[in-house]
């Protein structure tokens, strides 16, 4: 059985951008899975459409943009002081395999 990692859900306060922050994820191939690659920022949607795909996908078929404030983070590192940590509502869940990237 491989341990669960502690992670922590990371503060809900506004990041220091003077323009909207939007999380970036591409889909680097048809049928891969969308994969997260960073952020960027931009006043609308397709402003940050067009700088990630400058920035991270000029070639993906797809590219997807998040408002930055309604994507919820979790870490296993301590990234801010207003972090809590998040527990599962079971408590412990055994884990057979772990994450590989």
């Amino acid at each position: 059985m491989v341990e669960r990692e502690s992670r922590q859900r990371v503060g809900d306060h506004p990041r220091a951008a003077e323009r909207p922050e939007w999380e970036v994820f591409v889909r680097e191939k048809e049928g891969a899975p969308l994969r997260s690659v960073g952020s960027v920022s931009a006043q609308t949607a397709d402003a940050a459409h067009e700088a990630a795909t400058r920035l991270f996908a000029w070639d993906a078929p797809e590219v997807w943009v998040c408002p930055a404030d309604e994507v919820v983070r979790y870490s296993t590192h301590d990234l801010d002081d207003d972090a809590t940590v998040a527990t599962p509502e079971g408590g412990e869940e055994p884990r057979t395999a772990g994450f590989e990237p």
